[in-house]
């Protein structure tokens, strides 16, 4: 590898604060002044740069980084055919085709029409999927505009509650794309980058992975012990420990965090006691 491998996240939106909180649970020291282009992280050696995600498809084509972080939908319309390593579990959205409140009820009454959007390489392949013949019209902005200026019949544009479309007189008929944030790396890395790319989306899954749950320990009296254990849905088998004192033995399990709520009181009323929950940093199932 003949330089550092370079990772680039968004400078700015919304998708900003939850990949820094992400990177650094991954072990990365990052500042979110918002000023800084760049940063050195010497505990991965990597070189993270802060740009625009709609820039980052287009300089892991160029060979400009190895990996980043974008939106689904940024990736798919820069076309770049990079390699998706990791859903990330934010910034979920859908592209939605939407017409106006009255008028068009099907996807199939556009064909011959006009579709306004700010990805017309993913809705023009949608649309020509279906075998139908659509002009895409490529709007930057404000594409909710476009039936009522006559510029489209319809528009294509990402949704995430659907108020925007609301307040605008849209209603959508069809999805063409779910997305969310993704780590993604170039196809064409050699074996000393693959391997930085892999190590990097392991530990970035393990902090995802860990998020969802937590580590629950207790003490149980050995005639409750297979009381307390059935209750417990872990990852995997509880672990269970005898413990010094006779009679009662330490029970460790992985359980969603959902969950444990609903198992404190049950747990205690079967007997369990000196209960303890604890946040995962990473887990690797």
């Amino acid at each position: 590898m003949s330089r550092r491998f370079r990772l680039a996240l968004p400078s700015k939106g919304r998708l900003h604060d939850p990949v820094l909180d992400l990177m650094r649970g991954a072990g990365f020291e990052l500042e979110g002044n918002g000023r800084a282009l760049y940063a050195q992280c010497s505990q991965w050696d990597v070189e993270v740069l802060f740009t625009r995600a709609e820039d980052m498809p287009a300089w892991a084509v160029d060979g400009a980084v190895e990996a980043a972080v974008a939106g689904r939908d940024q990736v798919l319309e820069g076309g770049a055919g990079l390699d998706e390593l990791v859903p990330l579990g934010f910034g979920r959205c859908s592209l939605q085709v939407a017409v106006p409140a009255e008028g068009v009820a099907t996807v199939e009454e556009l064909d011959g029409g006009r579709v306004a959007t700010s990805h017309p390489r993913i809705t023009a392949g949608y649309f020509a999927g279906r075998g139908m013949q659509v002009e895409t019209v490529a709007v930057r902005g404000s594409v909710e505009l476009a039936p009522r200026l006559e510029a489209a019949e319809a528009v294509c544009d990402l949704v995430q509650s659907g108020e925007t479309l609301r307040q605008n007189g849209l209603r959508p008929i069809a999805t063409v794309l779910e997305s969310e944030a993704v780590l993604v790396a170039r196809p064409d890395l050699d074996d000393e980058q693959r391997r930085v790319a892999d190590e990097l989306a392991t530990v970035v899954r393990s902090v995802i992975d860990a998020r969802s749950r937590r580590y629950l320990m207790l003490n149980a009296p050995d005639d409750s012990l297979d009381a307390i254990v059935g209750l417990l849905p872990g990852l995997d088998s509880p672990t269970v420990l005898p413990l010094a004192r006779p009679g009662w033995h330490s029970v460790h399990a992985v359980v969603e965090r959902r969950q444990v709520m609903e198992l404190l009181a049950p747990l205690r009323a079967a007997g369990a006691r000196s209960l303890l929950v604890l946040p995962i940093h990473h887990l690797i199932p």
